[in-house]
């Protein structure tokens, strides 16, 4: 089964938007090498005017995630800097619970 891994962090949405913008490859270049180490689905949201930031994405496990990201490090940094990030993310990783009230995505 997979997981899904959340990223938390602080920063400039709008700072992320321009920069994806300016630098569409940089941004490309990471998710596709993230497709390589089995990436399944993958989004960057902003909240309304506090500054935060999530990554959600879909793995087929941990250990994937663990070693794109262990690969794409140096290419990852300067995006977030540029996105103002002030902190170090906090990583969390997810796994579906059976509670039998599963609705929406293929359920």
């Amino acid at each position: 089964m997979s997981v899904f891994l959340t990223l938390k962090f602080n920063g400039d949405p709008k700072a992320l938007e321009q920069y994806a913008k300016d630098n569409p490859d940089a941004l490309k270049n990471v998710v596709e090498s993230a497709k390589g180490h089995g990436l399944i689905a993958h989004r960057f949201y902003g909240s309304d005017g506090d500054g935060g930031m999530l990554v959600l994405d879909e793995w087929p496990d941990r250990q994937s995630f663990e070693a794109f990201f262990s690969e794409q490090q140096a290419a990852i940094m300067p995006i977030m800097q540029a996105a103002g990030v002030t902190g170090p993310p906090e990583p969390s990783f997810w796994q579906e619970l059976d509670t039998g009230d599963a609705y929406g995505w293929g359920a």
